[in-house]
């Protein structure tokens, strides 16, 4: 399966290069999701700075989520006018100075401007860019990419929090934050390793491209993949931005209670590359959708056991099976998508699902904070965290099902069909100048056809006379 390089097909490598690629993925996918995690662990501080409650607070890492998520139009377009390298660097200079600016701030609401929205804007710019690029660098050994790209999310976290921590106890939050900032310049780096695909013959694109192609919401499985993972951002972060404030309610030591997000970042580890391998193989990959329904349920179900946790070793169990099922999600989440609407509407995709998802992480962590400040009780959020990710799960698995399977759709994931077999499959008439492309069908499948469509006539005529 080939990516469109100015107007021309290239082979994904599937190596080389690409593993400089998946190395700089690695640690943009660690910083942009590990790091609104991670400030948690500055919350208490904050908390008592500012004279603000829980859900206060947790607006910081929402505000974060929700512009890595929120923005992804707007990097879809940056990228498709501008390509991922020059987007990648602005992003890493966006994110180093946003946590710099927070170090300076006198209340809340400049705290949400500049780590907020400033930092958050610069992740974004940086997470999308990177996915794209190993995208199109990756076919192949796509899902174990996605996998050991992922892993860079607990890395990062087992990490920054006793980090965190580390610096919190020695230069207060506002130093803390300061040097924060300075590893975000680590973005930089990763964005100028960014090369693009290079082509032996070079086309002008079209003047008419869409830098944003809304024509991926005509396939059924992008659709249920939506709503689905609608449903699952509501409550899959809810757990690990309240946990290390839960335990030192509980009257956990600092550095124990920061150290149960290393223990999840541990095991996660392990379970993203694991989770991605075994989702390449030949049986799993035409049926990574309900994997990944498993993993949605495994983690819904993990949160609702957990609920009633009342020590340290209770929550320390949780950690380890939270680790193992969010790692499951996380490894499959994109290459679940990039199954459905392939490697050339991958970038409009991921930008239009991602903006969906900015309104879950306004709603789902702030919500939990306001569930905390009003009741004083854990154990609600668990239970709606846990309700939201099985809810997501069986909406998944049943849709994915009836809808796709029974109507005859192509299915929402799995390896891509050789073009030529299925364009045939589906137009056993096809002449050279009209085919009917319907939901599922790449972009790239065109080129194909112009490539080959002389000999498909000439074998067409060949039948004909046989008859």
């Amino acid at each position: 399966m080939g990516v469109q390089v100015d107007g021309v097909s290239v082979k994904p490598p599937d190596g080389g290069w690409g593993w400089i690629v998946l190395l700089s993925c690695f640690v943009i996918t660690g910083f942009s999701y590990a790091f609104p995690k991670a400030v948690s662990v500055y919350f208490k501080e904050l908390m008592m700075d500012f004279h603000v409650g829980y859900s206060d607070t947790a607006w910081i890492s929402s505000i974060m989520l929700a512009m890595l998520y929120g923005t992804g139009p707007l990097c879809s377009i940056l990228v498709n006018k501008f390509g991922c390298r020059p987007t990648m660097l602005v992003g890493g200079l966006l994110a180093s100075g946003g946590m710099v600016m927070a170090s300076f701030t006198r209340n809340i609401i400049e705290l949400y401007l500049t780590a907020g929205v400033v930092t958050g804007l610069g992740l974004a710019l940086n997470f999308q860019p990177s996915l794209i690029m190993l995208g199109s660098y990756f076919d192949k050994r796509r899902p174990l990419a996605n996998g050991l790209a992922a892993a860079g999310s607990p890395v990062f976290l087992s990490v920054l929090s006793p980090l965190g921590q580390v610096l919190l106890k020695t230069f207060g939050w506002r130093g803390g934050f300061l040097i924060m900032g300075g590893l975000l310049l680590n973005c930089c780096t990763c964005g100028a390793v960014m090369r693009p695909l290079e082509t032996k013959r070079k086309r002008m694109l079209p003047t008419g491209q869409l830098l944003l192609d809304f024509t991926v919401f005509q396939n059924r499985g992008f659709i249920i993949y939506t709503v689905a993972k609608f449903i699952t951002v509501l409550g899959l972060f809810v757990p690990t931005i309240l946990l290390v404030n839960y335990a030192k309610d509980m009257g956990v030591p600092d550095q124990e209670a920061a150290f149960l997000l290393s223990i999840i970042g541990f095991i996660d580890i392990f379970a993203r590359p694991t989770c991605g391998f075994f989702a390449g193989l030949q049986r799993l990959r035409p049926k990574v959708a309900y994997l990944f329904s498993f993993a949605l349920l495994f983690n819904g179900l993990t949160d609702v056991c957990s609920a009633k946790a009342t020590d340290y070793t209770g929550l320390v169990i949780f950690c380890v099976f939270f680790g193992i099922s969010y790692g499951m999600v996380g490894a499959l989440q994109f290459e679940v998508l990039m199954g459905i609407v392939g490697s050339q509407k991958f970038p409009s995709a991921l930008g239009l699902v991602l903006l969906i998802e900015a309104l879950a992480v306004l709603i789902g962590p702030p919500s939990a904070g306001r569930l905390v400040d009003a009741y004083r009780n854990y154990e609600l959020i668990f239970y709606m965290a846990g309700t939201e990710l099985i809810a997501a799960a069986i909406f998944l698995a049943l849709a994915s099902f009836c809808c796709i399977r029974k109507t005859g759709h192509p299915s929402p994931s799995g390896p891509e069909r050789d073009d030529e077999t299925h364009i045939q499959r589906r137009h056993p008439d096809l002449d050279s100048k009209t085919v009917a492309f319907k939901d599922g069908v790449e972009d790239d499948c065109m080129q194909r056809v112009s490539v080959h469509e002389d000999d498909h006539n000439q074998d067409h005529q060949k039948q004909m006379e046989d008859c």
